[in-house]
Protein backbone atom coordinates (compact mmCIF):
# COMPACT_ATOMS: atom_id res chain seq x y z
CA UNK A 1 0.00 0.00 0.00
CA UNK A 2 1.07 3.30 -1.14
CA UNK A 3 2.39 5.85 1.58
CA UNK A 4 0.07 8.84 1.48
CA UNK A 5 3.62 11.06 1.80
CA UNK A 6 5.14 9.21 -1.73
CA UNK A 7 5.57 11.89 -4.41
CA UNK A 8 5.71 14.81 -2.02
CA UNK A 9 9.63 15.52 -2.70
CA UNK A 10 8.89 15.46 -6.10
CA UNK A 11 5.75 17.71 -5.80
CA UNK A 12 8.02 20.22 -4.35
CA UNK A 13 10.67 19.61 -6.52
CA UNK A 14 8.66 20.16 -9.33
CA UNK A 15 7.16 23.89 -8.14
CA UNK A 16 10.68 24.93 -7.45
CA UNK A 17 11.87 23.71 -10.68
CA UNK A 18 9.31 25.28 -12.80
CA UNK A 19 8.93 21.79 -14.69
CA UNK A 20 9.45 18.13 -14.67
CA UNK A 21 12.34 17.63 -16.46
CA UNK A 22 14.31 20.28 -14.39
CA UNK A 23 12.88 18.52 -11.35
CA UNK A 24 13.82 15.30 -12.53
CA UNK A 25 18.06 16.79 -13.12
CA UNK A 26 17.66 17.99 -9.07
CA UNK A 27 16.71 14.52 -8.45
CA UNK A 28 18.50 12.12 -10.76
CA UNK A 29 15.66 10.62 -12.51
CA UNK A 30 13.64 10.77 -15.79
CA UNK A 31 11.08 14.24 -15.97
CA UNK A 32 8.60 11.06 -17.04
CA UNK A 33 9.48 9.48 -14.02
CA UNK A 34 8.89 12.59 -12.06
CA UNK A 35 5.37 13.34 -14.14
CA UNK A 36 3.93 9.74 -13.09
CA UNK A 37 4.73 9.89 -9.57
CA UNK A 38 3.01 13.50 -9.37
CA UNK A 39 0.03 11.54 -11.27
CA UNK A 40 -0.01 8.89 -8.62
CA UNK A 41 -0.15 11.66 -5.85
CA UNK A 42 -3.03 13.94 -7.34
CA UNK A 43 -4.63 10.26 -8.12
CA UNK A 44 -4.31 9.33 -4.24
CA UNK A 45 -5.48 12.83 -3.20
CA UNK A 46 -8.46 12.76 -5.69
CA UNK A 47 -7.24 16.65 -6.31
CA UNK A 48 -5.54 18.05 -9.30
CA UNK A 49 -1.98 20.32 -7.77
CA UNK A 50 -0.89 21.38 -11.22
CA UNK A 51 -2.12 22.26 -14.57
CA UNK A 52 0.04 21.14 -17.20
CA UNK A 53 1.19 22.61 -20.48
CA UNK A 54 3.46 22.22 -22.93
CA UNK A 55 6.06 24.17 -21.72
CA UNK A 56 5.16 25.03 -17.86
CA UNK A 57 3.28 23.60 -15.09
CA UNK A 58 1.26 26.00 -12.65
CA UNK A 59 -0.01 25.17 -9.23
CA UNK A 60 -3.82 24.72 -9.14
CA UNK A 61 -5.55 26.34 -5.53
CA UNK A 62 -5.43 22.70 -3.83
CA UNK A 63 -1.63 22.76 -5.20
CA UNK A 64 -0.31 26.24 -3.61
CA UNK A 65 -2.72 25.09 -0.33
CA UNK A 66 -0.67 22.15 -0.62
CA UNK A 67 3.09 23.23 -1.57
CA UNK A 68 2.48 26.39 1.64
CA UNK A 69 1.98 23.17 3.90
CA UNK A 70 4.64 20.76 3.38
CA UNK A 71 7.38 23.19 2.08
CA UNK A 72 8.31 23.91 5.53
CA UNK A 73 7.37 20.29 7.16
CA UNK A 74 9.68 18.85 4.62
CA UNK A 75 13.23 21.78 5.04
CA UNK A 76 12.68 20.31 8.26
CA UNK A 77 13.33 16.96 8.02
CA UNK A 78 15.67 17.63 5.49
CA UNK A 79 17.69 19.68 7.78
CA UNK A 80 17.37 16.56 10.49
CA UNK A 81 18.42 14.20 7.74
CA UNK A 82 21.66 16.48 7.41
CA UNK A 83 21.93 16.78 11.18
CA UNK A 84 21.90 12.88 11.83
CA UNK A 85 24.36 13.28 9.24
CA UNK A 86 26.46 14.96 10.48
CA UNK A 87 26.72 13.99 14.39
CA UNK A 88 30.34 12.71 13.81
CA UNK A 89 32.50 14.22 16.44
CA UNK A 90 34.89 16.01 13.57
CA UNK A 91 32.36 19.05 11.92
CA UNK A 92 31.63 18.81 8.27
CA UNK A 93 29.15 18.88 5.85
CA UNK A 94 26.86 21.71 4.31
CA UNK A 95 26.09 25.18 6.61
CA UNK A 96 23.25 27.27 4.79
CA UNK A 97 23.86 31.09 6.17
CA UNK A 98 21.77 33.94 5.24
CA UNK A 99 23.24 36.90 5.73
CA UNK A 100 23.27 40.80 5.70
CA UNK A 101 25.09 42.72 3.53
CA UNK A 102 25.75 45.03 5.57
CA UNK A 103 27.79 42.50 7.93
CA UNK A 104 31.35 43.97 6.45
CA UNK A 105 33.30 42.05 9.70
CA UNK A 106 31.23 39.06 9.45
CA UNK A 107 31.76 39.05 5.53
CA UNK A 108 35.16 39.77 5.35
CA UNK A 109 37.70 37.44 3.97
CA UNK A 110 39.54 36.53 7.10
CA UNK A 111 36.61 35.85 9.05
CA UNK A 112 35.09 33.21 6.90
CA UNK A 113 38.97 32.50 5.60
CA UNK A 114 39.89 31.37 8.80
CA UNK A 115 37.12 29.08 9.54
CA UNK A 116 37.15 26.96 6.96
CA UNK A 117 40.50 26.81 7.02
CA UNK A 118 40.26 25.63 10.44
CA UNK A 119 37.33 23.15 9.56
CA UNK A 120 38.39 21.80 5.95
CA UNK A 121 35.50 19.61 5.80
CA UNK A 122 32.51 22.19 6.42
CA UNK A 123 30.90 23.46 3.40
CA UNK A 124 29.63 27.17 3.37
CA UNK A 125 26.64 28.16 1.11
CA UNK A 126 25.62 31.53 1.83
CA UNK A 127 23.27 33.78 0.72
CA UNK A 128 23.95 37.56 1.06
CA UNK A 129 20.47 39.95 1.12
CA UNK A 130 19.24 43.01 1.79
CA UNK A 131 16.04 41.65 3.24
CA UNK A 132 15.90 39.09 6.36
CA UNK A 133 14.56 36.24 5.54
CA UNK A 134 12.29 33.25 7.68
CA UNK A 135 15.60 31.39 8.11
CA UNK A 136 13.50 28.16 9.05
CA UNK A 137 10.88 28.32 5.96
CA UNK A 138 13.95 28.72 3.75
CA UNK A 139 15.98 26.15 5.13
CA UNK A 140 19.21 27.87 6.11
CA UNK A 141 21.11 26.69 9.49
CA UNK A 142 21.79 30.38 10.82
CA UNK A 143 20.98 33.86 9.89
CA UNK A 144 23.37 37.09 10.45
CA UNK A 145 21.64 40.48 10.81
CA UNK A 146 20.73 43.26 12.92
CA UNK A 147 19.87 42.64 16.63
CA UNK A 148 16.26 44.91 16.36
CA UNK A 149 15.46 42.64 13.10
CA UNK A 150 16.00 39.12 14.90
CA UNK A 151 12.83 37.49 16.11
CA UNK A 152 13.08 37.02 19.95
CA UNK A 153 12.73 32.80 19.89
CA UNK A 154 15.56 33.16 18.24
CA UNK A 155 18.92 32.05 20.16
CA UNK A 156 22.11 34.74 19.18
CA UNK A 157 25.32 35.38 19.44
CA UNK A 158 26.89 38.91 19.01
CA UNK A 159 29.51 39.09 15.63
CA UNK A 160 29.83 42.91 16.09
CA UNK A 161 30.41 45.60 18.02
CA UNK A 162 27.89 48.30 19.04
CA UNK A 163 26.71 50.11 15.50
CA UNK A 164 26.15 53.89 15.38
CA UNK A 165 24.66 55.94 12.14
CA UNK A 166 25.51 59.65 11.53
CA UNK A 167 24.67 61.50 8.87
CA UNK A 168 27.45 63.07 6.71
CA UNK A 169 28.27 65.22 3.71
CA UNK A 170 30.96 66.90 2.04
CA UNK A 171 32.45 70.31 2.39
CA UNK A 172 31.36 71.33 -0.39
CA UNK A 173 27.88 70.86 -0.05
CA UNK A 174 27.79 72.24 3.88
CA UNK A 175 29.35 75.13 2.07
CA UNK A 176 25.90 75.61 -0.36
CA UNK A 177 23.52 74.33 2.86
CA UNK A 178 23.65 75.07 6.70
CA UNK A 179 24.47 72.35 8.61
CA UNK A 180 21.30 71.25 9.93
CA UNK A 181 21.30 71.70 13.70
CA UNK A 182 18.24 69.70 14.75
CA UNK A 183 17.15 66.44 12.45
CA UNK A 184 13.90 68.22 12.01
CA UNK A 185 16.11 70.63 9.86
CA UNK A 186 16.82 67.47 7.60
CA UNK A 187 13.43 67.83 5.46
CA UNK A 188 15.05 71.32 3.77
CA UNK A 189 18.20 69.16 2.75
CA UNK A 190 18.85 66.92 0.01
CA UNK A 191 18.79 63.71 1.66
CA UNK A 192 19.76 59.84 0.00
CA UNK A 193 17.86 57.26 1.56
CA UNK A 194 18.00 53.88 1.70
CA UNK A 195 14.92 50.74 1.80
CA UNK A 196 15.55 46.80 1.92
CA UNK A 197 13.67 46.25 -1.07
CA UNK A 198 11.00 47.77 -4.27
CA UNK A 199 8.29 47.09 -2.15
CA UNK A 200 9.71 47.88 1.42
CA UNK A 201 9.04 51.74 2.96
CA UNK A 202 12.03 53.87 3.14
CA UNK A 203 13.91 53.84 6.28
CA UNK A 204 12.93 56.46 8.85
CA UNK A 205 16.32 58.18 9.87
CA UNK A 206 16.45 57.57 13.75
CA UNK A 207 17.86 59.85 16.40
CA UNK A 208 17.82 60.15 20.16
CA UNK A 209 17.24 63.65 22.01
CA UNK A 210 17.32 63.91 26.28
CA UNK A 211 17.36 60.17 26.17
CA UNK A 212 14.06 59.83 24.20
CA UNK A 213 14.59 58.05 20.58
CA UNK A 214 12.68 59.74 17.49
CA UNK A 215 12.14 59.23 13.81
CA UNK A 216 12.23 61.70 11.21
CA UNK A 217 10.44 61.84 7.70
CA UNK A 218 11.34 63.48 4.82
CA UNK A 219 11.17 63.35 0.53
CA UNK A 220 14.63 62.11 -0.57
CA UNK A 221 16.77 63.28 -3.21
CA UNK A 222 17.43 59.07 -3.84
CA UNK A 223 16.51 56.33 -2.44
CA UNK A 224 18.10 53.19 -3.18
CA UNK A 225 18.66 49.38 -1.81
CA UNK A 226 22.07 50.18 -1.90
CA UNK A 227 23.79 52.04 1.07
CA UNK A 228 27.05 52.03 -0.48
CA UNK A 229 25.68 54.04 -3.38
CA UNK A 230 24.31 56.45 -0.87
CA UNK A 231 27.60 57.18 0.62
CA UNK A 232 29.29 57.52 -3.24
CA UNK A 233 27.05 59.88 -3.89
CA UNK A 234 27.98 61.76 -0.79
CA UNK A 235 31.25 61.97 -1.29
CA UNK A 236 30.14 63.15 -4.40
CA UNK A 237 28.67 66.04 -2.98
CA UNK A 238 25.12 65.41 -4.12
CA UNK A 239 23.55 65.69 -0.50
CA UNK A 240 23.83 63.64 3.12
CA UNK A 241 23.98 60.20 3.66
CA UNK A 242 23.41 58.36 6.55
CA UNK A 243 26.32 55.89 6.98
CA UNK A 244 27.41 53.94 9.45
CA UNK A 245 30.56 55.38 11.80
CA UNK A 246 33.06 53.15 11.03
CA UNK A 247 32.96 53.00 7.33
CA UNK A 248 32.60 57.03 7.17
CA UNK A 249 35.43 57.85 9.82
CA UNK A 250 38.25 57.36 7.38
CA UNK A 251 36.63 59.83 4.81
CA UNK A 252 36.00 62.02 7.89
CA UNK A 253 39.68 62.49 8.90
CA UNK A 254 40.97 62.62 5.25
CA UNK A 255 38.40 65.52 5.28
CA UNK A 256 36.41 64.53 2.66
CA UNK A 257 33.14 64.56 4.25
CA UNK A 258 32.13 66.25 7.89
CA UNK A 259 29.52 64.77 10.40
CA UNK A 260 26.65 66.22 11.53
CA UNK A 261 24.24 65.84 14.46
CA UNK A 262 26.37 63.48 16.04
CA UNK A 263 24.73 64.13 19.56
CA UNK A 264 21.75 62.84 18.34
CA UNK A 265 23.42 59.85 17.04
CA UNK A 266 23.34 56.67 19.85
CA UNK A 267 25.11 53.43 19.46
CA UNK A 268 22.35 50.58 18.88
CA UNK A 269 23.21 46.65 19.32
CA UNK A 270 24.61 45.19 15.82
CA UNK A 271 24.84 41.94 14.01
CA UNK A 272 24.20 38.34 15.57
CA UNK A 273 24.60 35.16 14.33
CA UNK A 274 21.00 33.61 15.22
CA UNK A 275 19.64 30.13 14.65
CA UNK A 276 15.84 28.89 16.16
CA UNK A 277 16.21 27.73 19.93
CA UNK A 278 13.67 24.48 18.94
CA UNK A 279 16.19 23.62 16.73
CA UNK A 280 19.92 21.45 17.88
CA UNK A 281 23.20 23.16 16.31
CA UNK A 282 24.66 20.94 14.02
CA UNK A 283 28.82 20.41 14.68
CA UNK A 284 29.07 22.63 12.03
CA UNK A 285 27.47 25.00 13.23
CA UNK A 286 28.32 25.00 16.72
CA UNK A 287 31.48 25.22 15.31
CA UNK A 288 31.21 28.75 13.78
CA UNK A 289 29.65 29.58 17.00
CA UNK A 290 32.68 28.63 19.04
CA UNK A 291 34.92 30.01 16.15
CA UNK A 292 33.33 33.87 16.39
CA UNK A 293 33.15 33.45 20.45
CA UNK A 294 36.93 33.26 20.31
CA UNK A 295 37.38 35.89 17.55
CA UNK A 296 36.30 38.36 19.91
CA UNK A 297 37.70 37.28 22.83
CA UNK A 298 41.32 37.80 21.71
CA UNK A 299 40.20 41.33 20.10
Amino acid sequence: MNSQLDGIEMFVAVVEAGGFRAAGKQLGVSGAAVSQALRRLEERLGVALVQRTTRSVRLTQAGERLYAAVRPALREVQAAIVAVGEMADRPRGMLRLNVSSAADGFLSGATLGGFLKRFPEVRLDITVSNQPADIVARGYDAGVWLGEVIDQDMITVPVSEQIRLIVVGTPGYFARHPAPAHPRDLAAHECLNWRPGSDQAPYRWEFTENGHDFSVAFEARVVTNEPVLNLRLALAGVGLALAREEVARPYIERGELVAALEEFSTPFPGFYLYYPARRQASPALRALIDYLLQLRQSR
